[in-house]
Order: C-alpha cells, then structure tokens, then sequence
C-alpha cells in the first residue's frame, strides 16, 4: 500500500504527491458584481496588445480566475492590474512561466514531503514507544495552508489565468491526441482548481492520523488466544495486527493440514468480533490476558511471552471495546465533508476519489467489479478449491491461497528462510540490488534503483512514502519483528518495493515532473502485485511453468473476487454516511454489518452456502485508508494485464520501466501504452476460464 501524503499540490491522483480532492469551480461565492465590465474591458485591451490569436486563451482565463476571485482578493481596480501584468500574451513568456512553476512547484512538494516524513517518523516507524506529543506531529500537515496562501498571494490566480482547467470528460475524450507538454499543463491547472481553506485541510490530516495510529497499534496477540480446554493453538511471541497479519495467517494455514483448519476458525472468530466490536477492549494489543474468542472469556495469563508488565488487578473487565472502530472512521466522514462545499464539481468524497482520484467514474468501477463476482468462472474456481480442500467451503476461505506454489512450503520453513537472509530491515536493503537484478533489471539499473529507495522498520505492517522531488529517495516499510523479517514481512517488502519502483522511475525519468506517477493508485499497485507474486521465485524455491502459470492464474482471479465484495461494502458504506449524516457510531456499525451481510449474501452466500457473514468488513483500510480499497480490485485487473505484457515481451526490468515513466495521464492512455489495450477485466476473465478448462482435463 502506498501512503496517502496531503500536500498542497493536488494535480489529480498523482504519484508522488498524493492529491487533496479536486474541482472545477469555487463554492463561495459568485463572481463579484463588477467582474463582466472588468473582464470585457480587459478582453478588449489585452486581445488588442497580444494578438486576436490570444483571444481565446484570455477568455478562458479571466472566466477561470473570476470563478475564484473572493472579496478580500481585491476589487475591480486590484483585478484589472493583475490580469494586465500577469497574463502571458506572447509563446515564449508562457513557456518561461510554465517551466517555472513547474520547477518550484516540485521543489516545494520535495521538502514538505521531507518535512511530512520527520514528523511521522516517529509514529510510522518501529524505532522506540510513540509518546502522545508524537501523535500531534504526526497529525500535523504542514502544507495544509499552502493551497490558501497561492490564493492570496495570487499565484493560484497566475495559473488559473494562463492554464486551462479540464473537466475529466474532456481529457478522457480527447486526451489521447493532447501533446506530453499540454498533459502537464493540465496537471498544473489542476493543482489550484480548488480553494479549499488550510483548517480543513488541517482537519482531514488529524483525523487520518489519529485513525492511523489506531490501526497501528491494533494488534492480537496470537499465543494467548486459547481454545476449549485452555489450550494454545498459536506459537510464543506471535503478535499479529490487524487486519493484514490475521489475513495472511490464515493463508498460512493451508498447508497445514494437521491443525491448520482450528486456527482458521479461530481467526475467523477474531476477525468477527473486531468488526461487531463485541472484542474486549483489554484484550487489543495486550500480551498480559488470555482471550478466549469463542466465549469472550478474558483473565491474567500466567505467560509472559511478550515482556508484558503483570496485571495490577487480577479481576480484569471483559467491557468491549466502546465502537472505537466506528467513531474513527465518523471522525474522517466530518473532516472530509467540510470539503464538500468547496468541491461543487464533485461534491462528496465518494466523487472525488472516483472522478478526479481515480479518473475513473464509480458506475464503470462498480461495474468491472460485479462483472467478476457474477462470472460463471468464481462458482467454477469454487467448486475446485472445495475439491483441492476436500470439504465445504467456510467464509475464511475466501482468503485461499492454495493455487499458490507456495502450498509446498510450510510457513515456518519460509519465516526460517526469510529470517536467515533479513535479520533486519538493512539486510533486505543490502540485497536489494541482487533481489533486482534477480527480478530481472540490469545490474546498473538495480544498482541505480537500490540507491533511491531506502528500507525501514515500520511500526505498522508495511506501507511505501514516495519522494517528490527528483532526487529524493523512496521510503520501503515493512514490519520487522525482534528475530528478524518473517514470510509475511518479506512478501509484504517485495509488494512495497514494487510501489518505490514505480515511484522511483515516474519521478525521475518522466518528461514532466508534473506528470510524475500514474493516473491512479491502482496502476501503483499493480505494480506492486507484480512484484510481490514473484516472492517464491526470489527465494530461490520456485520457477515457473504451464502448470504453474494456469494456478497463478486462478490464484489472481480468486483474490480478485475477494477484493472486489470488500471494495463494493467500502463504497457502500460511504453512500450510507452520506445519507446518514447524523449517524453515532453504534449506528454505523449496524450499517457496516449489514452492508457486508449484504454484499455477502448477494455474491458469495451462492458460492460458499453459509449466509449473513461480516468478514468483507475487516479490512482496516475502511478505517485508516477510507475509499482505497476499490483501488485493489482494479489493481488486479491492471496487474494481469501488465503482467500478460511482460511474458510476451520477455524483458521485465525493461517493461517495468517502459510503463512506470510514461506517468500521470488518463487511465486508459496508459494502459494502452503500457499492453495495448484499455483496463477491464476481460483479460483475466478469458485467461481463467482458460485454466478452469486446464484443470477440468
């Protein structure tokens, strides 16, 4: 996952630089009255000076600057001097201006996103205790005001003035035939198409970190969850968070064929009580209890795997934890709805992730999602996985990972192997350029990625912070635990390193830096997945072949299904808060499991037979990276495609780079630049039936 940076520059979904949400008009206040007379006075004059040529550009430009223009930015007299000695009548004075802004404008996204990454430093990394004051740090932006102060200073209004704000139809319809050079000037423009005041701003950020940390520091401690008659069916010292951890432990027990499938149920138990926050709140994070899910018993655990302190009351309180999860994730709701009036052209968050984030409208998204959950291959890929497993299918298996070739390998054979090779966080980036070279770059360009990404201990479990200015290195976070980097730990720094892959190439070799990146983060994580669903291969213990390949396949497909009921009750979710503006978090709970139950009983409850199940709920993401999740689905969908791209052309380090330096562009142009071909799922569709069909011979 790459981390969400609020900067001020906001010029679309963009990598480095992730955007504030965007629009194409000012929501407070019309243009002043004596603005039409200025404006044609103005038109008149300046067509005069610059050239009939020019007209169309001046007209564009004064009705773009009069759609921000407030009070206290002057009156008609203030309005008229501007626009005479800030308008660029002439070619070569614009492309001074352009190039300038264009410079500046990066070297102040580098150093507040320096500043950014020192003030979480402390929260986002695994290097000592996080003291409440580090929090506020954390929870600081310091670019939040930065957007307001080039209003008022009237740089904003030097862009809107000169550069065209384009809607998303125009650039999805006619983007294709735009030069890199009026790409980029699209970009700028956008970077002020909105007027959004530094408190909310300020607001968003607080409320994003402080969910954050939550998410952070929620984490089961997996040696004192004990099973009827006491027992402990989870090694010593095993401290997983939530949800990424319990998800993958689960996919660790498949090959386990002796006692795997009691811990999957006890996960799954764990997992639902997390959601309906019937969980005791003593039991997160808390190696001094035993928990014992089933019947929500708590008491003093004699074992003391973790140092955990000894109980200063031995009668310990079974109280549940008071709908926390729900109160954060309302927290971010009101911060961002303060947004609202600001954006007009997209005015809710769910707008602004899907138009202006992603590109992408949320009816095409939905769309490509259901395609894939009512596609005859998800039964069919069912009905394998039942076979393989040898019993009916249960909610967790939704988490399958036994198509992987890494079923041959016990998990504790890879943490061993991972943890001989990774003691610490500077051992993986010490191998970094022979993981690269081995991933199948050239030794100078894995010599040359290996110096622009830096490795580091996170105090989460994995996340990547891009640069923003060329030069400056991108941050790989993954958790280490005290003995080393386990499986999960690796698998999660090879996906990491795909994002600062991509981050390092869209932001030094593309033309423009204010095309730096991709159109949206799902392009990111495809990139990412790509490199992560290599991990066996870089260990040395796989290679692969057509039977191999068919299983990757179905692997794919199946985590696609996954992800996408997850995204849909995402998405759900924040249609709900929108309706229910008022709601208190016990009333978004009730909402959240019933929209899973929903989504579950409406997709998979036909596949899987059990109905009413809230585990689409778990992903943490709802909370700390609210609107992300849509992101993954579509991501598989571009993975596949990429990675369809990079067998036929035999050259991964070449194609990666081919594809990660053409930038921030319109999804389907890069796409097409990139396999050929626009995103949607039908690649994958066509390729699973194909080994649906393998496995039916």
């Amino acid at each position: 996952m790459r981390i969400r940076l609020a900067l001020f520059l906001a010029a679309g979904v963009v990598a480095p630089v992730i955007s504030l949400p965007l629009s194409l008009a000012n929501a407070q206040t019309p243009p002043p009255a004596w603005f039409q007379d200025s404006a044609a006075k103005l038109e008149h004059e300046l067509a005069a000076a610059s050239g009939e040529g020019q007209r169309h550009r001046l007209l564009r430009g004064l009705k773009q600057v009069g759609e921000f223009w407030q009070p206290g930015d002057g009156g008609a007299a203030e309005f008229e001097d501007f626009v005479r000695r800030e308008f660029a009548g002439d070619p070569a004075t614009l492309d001074t201006m352009f190039q300038r802004f264009e410079h500046l404008l990066e070297q102040l996204n580098g150093h507040f996103a320096e500043l950014r990454y020192e003030l979480r430093r402390q929260t986002d990394l695994d290097t000592g205790p996080a003291l409440p004051f580090d929090e506020l740090f954390s929870a600081y932006d310091p670019g939040a005001h930065l957007t307001e102060d080039f209003f008022r200073n009237q740089l904003a209004f030097v862009v809107l003035l000169n550069f065209p704000l384009t809607p998303l139809d125009q650039r999805l319809t006619e983007g294709e035939h735009w030069t890199r050079r009026q790409w980029a000037e699209a970009r700028l423009a956008q970077a002020f198409s909105q007027r959004i005041p530094g408190a909310v701003n300020q607001a968003i950020a607080a409320a994003q970190a402080d969910a954050e940390l939550y998410i952070n520091d929620y984490k089961i401690c997996m040696h004192h969850l004990l099973a009827a008659g006491g027992e402990r069916l989870f090694p010593p010292k095993l401290r997983l968070i939530s949800h990424w951890n319990l998800r993958d432990e689960i996919k660790a027990q498949y090959s386990d064929r002796a006692g795997g499938l009691v811990r999957q149920r006890m996960i799954e138990q764990v997992m639902e009580r997390i959601i309906d926050q019937t969980i005791p709140q003593v039991v997160i994070n808390n190696p001094a209890v035993d928990w014992d899910p089933f019947t929500n018993e708590v008491k003093p655990s004699p074992v003391h795997d973790l140092d955990a302190p000894a109980p200063a009351d031995l009668t310990i309180s079974r109280a549940p934890e008071p709908d926390t999860r729900y109160a954060k994730l309302l927290a971010i709701f009101h911060a961002e709805r303060k947004a609202d009036p600001y954006s007009p052209a997209a005015p809710t968050l769910l707008a602004r992730r899907f138009e202006e984030d992603r590109q992408m409208s949320e009816a095409r998204v939905q769309a490509m999602l259901e395609r894939v959950l009512t596609a005859p291959q998800f039964a069919q890929a069912a009905r394998l996985i039942q076979q393989r497993l040898g019993r009916p299918l249960e909610p967790f298996d939704i988490w399958y990972n036994g198509f992987r070739p890494r079923e041959r390998y016990p998990e504790a054979q890879l943490d061993e192997i991972c943890r001989r090779k990774y003691p610490t966080a500077a051992a993986y980036r010490a191998d970094m350029p022979n993981i690269l070279i081995r991933l199948g770059f050239r030794p100078e360009r894995a010599r040359y990625l290996a110096a622009n990404i830096d490795v580091e201990p996170a105090r989460g479990t994995g996340h990547a912070m891009p640069g923003a200015m060329r030069g400056q290195k991108a941050r790989l976070r993954t958790h280490v635990e005290q003995d080393g980097l386990n499986y999960k730990g690796y698998n999660i720094a090879l996906h990491e390193m795909g994002h600062t892959l991509e981050e390092t190439f869209s932001l030094n070799l593309v033309d423009h830096t204010l095309l730096a990146g991709v159109p949206n983060n799902a392009f990111t994580e495809a990139l990412a997945m790509v490199v992560q669903g290599r991990d066996l291969e870089l260990l040395g213990l796989a290679e692969p072949d057509a039977r191999s390949r068919a299983l990757q396949t179905l692997d794919e497909f199946w985590n696609t299904a996954e992800i996408s009921g997850v995204a849909l009750v995402d998405m759900a979710v924040w249609h709900w808060l929108y309706e229910h503006p008022g709601a208190t978090p016990a009333e978004l709970k009730a909402a959240t499991l019933r929209l899973a139950r929903d989504t579950w009983n409406r997709y998979y409850a036909p596949v899987f037979g059990p109905r009413d199940v809230t585990l689409l709920a778990v992903y943490s993401h709802m909370i700390r990276d609210v609107l992300y999740l849509p992101d993954y689905p579509i991501g598989h969908l571009i993975a596949f495609q990429v990675e369809e791209q990079m067998r036929q052309a035999k050259d991964f380090g070449a194609e990666f780079e081919r594809m990660a330096s053409f930038g921030n562009v319109a999804p389907d142009l890069w796409m097409k630049n990139a396999t050929g071909a626009p995103v949607g799922p039908e690649a994958l569709l066509a390729a699973a039936q194909r080994a649906l069909a393998e496995w039916a011979r």
